[in-house]
């Protein structure tokens, strides 16, 4: 009796264990099983660096490393980047000047930005996306109105090979534009 009885319970936590892996495995998000390794991730290509090679040290009397401190020997991924673009960098060699090519382009860029240019966009940008106010929220529920105006689709097409089979230039002719509809005396208000 008792041994029927404790397989049977072994059997439901069994049974049970299976219905729950079954039924988490259905669900809509694959976090079950990635949990379990089910689901692979590849590695991200832009992540992988390459590890300086080992080698002997030319000083047997140097202390051993931190442990969390970088090493020596491995390069930032700034200065990994500047030898790629710049190899004259990777080389050592001194840079004698700008050469003409670089000077054409340095004059095709246009005048010289100035050093707070970041700080600048960022003010302008906070400036524009201000996080407005409880009071400014309740005052001003309603979002604004879209600006600048819709051009219908179909119609401009229509114009525009109408213009094409007439051998006339695209640029005859109006823009058809669609109209906002006008709301009535309570609509505005929710």
């Amino acid at each position: 009796m008792g041994t029927s009885r404790r397989r049977g319970q072994s059997l439901a936590v069994l049974l049970l264990a299976g219905c729950t892996l079954a039924l988490a495995s259905c669900g809509s998000g694959d976090t079950l099983s990635r949990t379990f390794g089910l689901t692979r991730d590849a590695p991200d290509e832009f992540l992988v660096t390459t590890r300086a090679p080992l080698s002997m040290p030319p000083d047997f009397s140097l202390r051993p490393p931190s442990p969390g401190a970088p090493r020596p020997m491995e390069q930032s991924e700034r200065r990994q980047a500047e030898e790629a673009l710049v190899p004259q960098t990777a080389l050592g060699t001194p840079q004698a000047g700008v050469s003409p090519g670089q000077e054409a382009l340095l004059q095709a860029a246009g005048p010289p930005v100035s050093n707070h240019i970041r700080a600048q966009i960022d003010a302008d940008s906070r400036m524009e996306h201000a996080d407005s106010g409880f009071v400014s929220k309740l005052l001003f529920w309603q979002s604004p109105k879209p600006k600048g105006i819709v051009v219908d689709a179909k119609k401009e097409a229509q114009r525009l090979r109408e213009n094409a089979a007439l051998g006339e230039s695209p640029q005859m002719g109006d823009t058809p534009i669609i109209q906002p509809k006008r709301k009535g005396w309570l609509e505005g208000i929710f």
